[in-house]
């Protein structure tokens, strides 16, 4: 059997399968009528480009090595071409130059808008234009307050804004200004009260209704690709897997849009894993726009790759970490040449967002904290600890997480993702309001348990009994006894772990654009901040034990719990992605926190090593395989003793190999093999008999190339000779003109012998990223391996469903 055609043969796509399978069938029929894009000089009898040949089909894989060698050719034309003169040699600058230029409008687009936006400082309002996050967060910051009150003297204003304009604000009152009123208070006049209470509460859960509404709405009319958090298909889409529309131009407008509309919602989800999907979206533009790129799409997933490392630099203000996420958890081929550039891109929105200074306070990074107090050796068990409660989150988040996304995706909840989403964003709301700890935005929560407790913090979580002969300077308090503030806090922050933990689950994966990074972070976070603060008062009040007693003395500053929020923050997100180095260095850029490395790392590997004892998924592979995607995930490992001759095709008791002969067939044998197969492609034999390969023909190339030599070429009929040979065959006078397509002949298709050892195949496969392999013994053609067969056979022997492998 041969390259199946990769055809959808049920519901793969989270996001909105009926549009899939739409647009599969309008790309087959562009595909039948010839009237895709695309140039490659394949034709023996042509002078000029053929149009469409070595262009690729929706959802269908990539033949790297192919695209590849096409590069090779280009890059050589071009150096021969830069010697004959002197704007030929321009040309070839500009050629090598390119990739860097498309670098830059990355790294400038996703880091530096120039819409002027107002924002105001404490003197006065001043025009500074808007990185692209940095508009993202202007509006998450207005749209998340306008559910409790509303500005005055500037509707446009967020809280914070309005009571820094006003004159009346006091550093005590700082939260509170005559400027900034609740909807009670403009409604019926009342600012406390159980009315007024009641009536802020019903307005924050419309404001919720219709922040979720529009959102899905929109995504489910305009843009169904925007939804989810794009990395699953992002890595798919590196991989070499086609998705056209997937990074659309309309994808990227409707996505950002909703963004801000899902988490000014308030829902359990986060916008920094969707800017992952954003950057590629504007990557993906400016890809287009060099035909360097736009006719090779192994060149262009290059740039993919540099603008998924961009998309975490902005979304953070962490420009390493970015470059290493995209290395560690994104991409598939990652040359060197990647690196640097995706280096660059990041250096590129580094230095707009510092000339922008999104966040107020003169630094890149989302989270900055300041702590004053070394960690010691004996904080390393509950760090481990930790560790373990994020790789024990990251299993239980996983395995409840993909049971209700498949649940959704075969029952009839799958049919109605307007409805779900707003009895999600309703549920939501209802149990968030009355706690003060998952009422507010998630980035503001983060921020505040990681923050260390100064003199000058008015946080519940730093309210402790202070010591009135404390002499101590502010930026070194001692540890002093909790106060009713911080057990209040402890129990509110209880069942705020316990709701994010629970409406997370069904959260993430809805039609909506969600991330996971932020939940994750403030799961962790809480957790963190509760065993912290329980250390610290244990060493506190006891001291004198053995373990406190060598770096805790009375009247020291020993525990910081902020510490312990950041720990468990990178412990939770490492045991849901499965990431170690690219989190650790996250984690020290996004809170400035060098100095915990140690900390950082000690979590992030305990929490992968428990997390795998469960299963080696990470969530992004486990939406993967759930979808169906053909993703050959080189972190897997087989070691099971299979060869190639049992996994290819045709099997005993199949219909044998159809293939073509170099020199005795007809255009009428051509077409007729194609109409009744579906195949990708036709292995090329000398004959029938010996069964010795010459060469591999794509389906669609065949296809292009009959089609143009009927038009352009006299004297081609149904019962012309087609050959692949250089010389022709030798005919009778009075018959018709034969047709020569050697040139679209791959001569040198990858080749196993049965028995190779399927580990190597699949190596093989990984590392060079084939479409398909051809079986031979002797030199003589006995079947052949597609992507698919591999995937299948490797879920069959991991005893999962082979049939769950939807795409060729």
């Amino acid at each position: 059997m041969e390259v199946k055609s990769e055809r959808v043969t049920g519901e793969v796509s989270e996001c909105d399968p009926d549009a899939l399978f739409d647009s599969l069938r309008s790309d087959t029929n562009l595909s039948n009528a010839g009237e895709m894009n695309g140039s490659s000089n394949l034709m023996d009898f042509l002078d000029e480009p053929l149009p469409d040949v070595g262009t690729y089909e929706d959802f269908h894989t990539i033949d790297w090595l192919r695209e590849k060698s096409r590069d090779t050719d280009r890059h050589r034309k071009i150096t021969n071409k830069s010697k004959e003169s002197l704007w030929e040699f321009i040309k070839g600058l500009l050629d090598a130059w390119s990739g860097w230029v498309v670098m830059l409008l990355i790294g400038l687009l996703a880091g530096y808008i120039g819409v002027p936006t107002e924002e105001w400082s404490g003197h006065g309002p001043h025009r500074a234009p808007c990185a692209l996050a940095g508009v993202i967060d202007l509006a998450v910051d207005w749209m998340t307050d306008l559910k409790e009150g509303f500005c005055l003297s500037a509707f446009w204003y967020s809280h914070e804004q309005c009571c820094w304009r006003s004159n009346e604000t006091t550093f005590e009152n700082r939260g509170k200004c005559p400027g900034w009123q609740k909807w009670s208070e403009l409604m019926v006049g009342r600012a406390e009260g159980a009315s007024a209470y009641i009536l802020n509460y019903f307005i924050y859960i419309l404001w919720a209704l219709l922040f979720s509404f529009l959102a899905v709405s929109l995504v489910r009319v305009f843009a169904p690709y925007a939804c989810g958090s794009g990395i699953p298909e992002i890595k798919t889409i590196l991989s070499g897997f086609i998705i056209r529309g997937y990074l659309g131009k309309w994808t990227l407008l409707i996505k950002t849009v909703t963004l801000v509309l899902v988490v000014s919602s308030g829902l359990s989800l986060g916008k920094e894993g969707p800017l992952v999907h954003v950057a590629c979206c504007c990557g993906n533009f400016f890809s287009s726009l060099f035909s360097k790129y736009s006719k090779n799409e192994a060149k262009r997933r290059e740039v993919l790759s540099a603008a998924a490392a961009v998309g975490v630099s902005v979304a953070f203000g962490a420009p390493i970490g970015g470059v290493l996420f995209s290395l560690e958890e994104v991409s598939y081929y990652f040359p060197l040449k990647t690196l640097w550039r995706s280096f660059f891109a990041a250096l590129v929105a580094a230095f707009t967002l510092r000339s922008i200074n999104p966040f107020g306070n003169s630094r890149l990074v989302l989270f900055y904290v300041e702590y004053h107090t070394p960690w010691y050796m004996a904080e390393l068990v509950p760090f481990i600890l930790l560790g373990v409660f994020g790789g024990l989150w990251g299993t239980l988040f996983i395995r409840c997480n993909i049971a209700w996304c498949w649940r959704r995706k075969n029952t009839r909840l799958g049919k109605y993702p307007v409805l779900e989403v707003i009895a999600v964003t309703a549920i939501t709301a209802i149990i968030a309001y009355p706690n003060p700890y998952t009422r507010r935005s998630t980035s503001e929560l983060i921020s505040e348990l990681f923050n260390d407790c100064s003199a000058l913090e008015s946080s519940q979580l730093c309210d402790y009994i202070n010591d009135p002969n404390m002499t101590r300077p502010v930026d070194d308090i001692p540890d002093r006894p909790a106060g009713s503030g911080v057990y209040t806090a402890m129990w509110q922050l209880a069942l705020a772990l316990i709701f994010k933990i629970i409406i997370t689950i069904f959260t993430f994966g809805m039609k909506i654009p969600s991330g996971l990074f932020i939940p994750s972070f403030a799961v962790g976070a809480i957790a963190g901040r509760m065993v912290g603060i329980g250390v610290e008062q244990l060493a506190y009040h006891h001291h004198d034990w053995i373990i406190f007693r060598s770096w805790c003395r009375p009247g020291a500053d020993c525990v910081t719990p902020g510490l312990y929020a950041m720990v468990g923050a990178a412990a939770c997100l490492g045991g849901v992605t499965r990431m170690t180095v690219s989190l650790v260095v996250i984690m020290f850029e996004l809170t400035g926190g060098l100095e915990y490395i140690v900390p950082l790392m000690a979590a992030a590997v305990t929490s992968k090593w428990v997390a795998d004892a469960f299963g080696k998924e990470g969530i992004y592979e486990a939406h993967i395989h759930l979808n169906g995607y053909p993703f050959l995930d080189v972190k897997d490992e087989f070691t099971h003793k299979t060869l190639a001759t049992d996994v290819m095709r045709p099997r005993r008791g199949e219909p044998p190999l159809s293939v073509l002969t170099q020199d005795n067939m007809t255009v009428e044998d051509v077409e007729t093999l194609i109409k009744e197969t579906d195949y990708n492609g036709f292995p090329v034999v000398v004959s029938r008999d010996s069964e010795r390969l010459i060469g591999f023909a794509q389906r669609r190339e065949l296809i292009l190339a009959i089609k143009n030599a009927r038009q352009r070429q006299d004297g081609v009929v149904s019962n012309s000779i087609l050959y692949f040979t250089e010389d022709a065959p030798e005919l009778p006078a009075n018959s018709p003109h034969p047709l020569k397509l050697r040139r679209i002949l791959n001569l040198s298709p990858f080749t196993v012998t049965d028995h190779t050892p399927m580990e190597t195949v699949i190596d093989i496969f990984r590392k060079l990223g084939l479409r398909q392999c051809l079986v031979t013994r002797s030199g003589r053609l006995l079947g052949i391996i597609t992507k698919k067969d591999v995937l299948r056979h490797m879920a069959q022997m991991a005893n999962q469903d082979p049939e769950s492998i939807m795409f060729n």
